[in-house]
């Protein structure tokens, strides 16, 4: 297993992290957090101390001001000052140094092969709502442009720095702005499969819905960035079905109905 435990004092954030992936976890979030102070300072936490060492690896930063956007509703002065961050957070890191960062764990290829390694080990007794939507969701997987585990979605698209995770819990709004924290899945990435990652987390709908239209309404997409969004989008549907159905299988971490609800919103942007 792996993850982090969160020791919080009044001015400073100090991250042990732990499992297989934790020393890899933790390089990744130093990393982001100096290269976000160097060139985009304030939009992320101050790096302050760091151990890397694979045996307990830590990292302490600055603690910043704001509450999480999940959990509240997103009226358009927030949909704005989020669309304002990630595009601040997209644009930070000069492409000559962007080009030395590592890509990201979790795109598109691996998300595929998780998916269909999660699909051949599939519970018969899942409800016909949500196994009617997975065997739609693999059908579209099978001849989309993923279907081979390495293609991304249409050509290739200009490269960003990505946060890497879009739960809103991440986003902190402190009534003027929008600051990000968590950095431990981050790295060189493509914008649109970032915007999709927010959109589609279940901390996007699950609460407070955010209104993906208007918030992707706010940067200027292309009817062919537009189309390859909508692939991300259903890939990461996809994902987060098959994440979501412990749930239905008595181990519950989201309000009763969420499985299903996943399901109709995959169904919804297979359409």
């Amino acid at each position: 297993m792996g993850g982090h435990t969160i020791h919080l004092e009044p001015h400073r954030v100090t991250k042990r992290f732990r499992g297989p992936d934790g020393p890899a976890a933790a390089r990744r979030e130093w990393r982001a957090l100096e290269l976000l102070a160097g060139h985009a300072p304030g939009l992320a936490p101050a790096p302050l101390q760091a151990g890397l060492l694979p045996s307990a690896p830590v990292v302490a930063m600055s603690r910043l001001p704001g509450e999480p956007l999940r959990g509240q509703p997103l009226d358009e002065r927030r949909l704005t000052a989020l669309a304002d961050a990630v595009r601040a957070l997209h644009s930070a890191v000069p492409p000559e140094v962007l080009s030395r960062v590592p890509v990201r764990p979790g795109r598109p290829a691996e998300l595929t092969s998780q998916v269909r390694s999660w699909a051949s080990q599939r519970r018969a007794h899942a409800s016909a709502e949500v196994t009617s939507a997975a065997d739609r969701g693999l059908r579209w997987l099978d001849g989309s442009a993923f279907a081979d585990g390495t293609a991304e979605a249409g050509e290739h698209p200009p490269e960003v720095f990505g946060a890497g995770d879009g739960n809103l819990a991440n986003y902190l709004w402190d009534g003027a702005r929008v600051r990000i924290v968590d950095f431990e899945e981050s790295g060189r990435s493509d914008r649109l499969f970032e915007l999709a990652e927010i959109t589609e987390h279940v901390g996007s709908w699950v609460e407070y819905p955010l209104d993906a239209d208007s918030f992707l309404r706010r940067f200027a997409l292309t009817g062919a960035e537009h189309a390859r969004l909508c692939e991300y989008r259903r890939l990461l549907a996809l994902v987060w079905l098959f994440l979501l159905s412990p749930d239905e299988q008595g181990e519950a971490r989201n309000p009763s109905g969420t499985v299903e609800r996943q399901a109709a919103r995959l169904v919804a942007l297979l359409a």
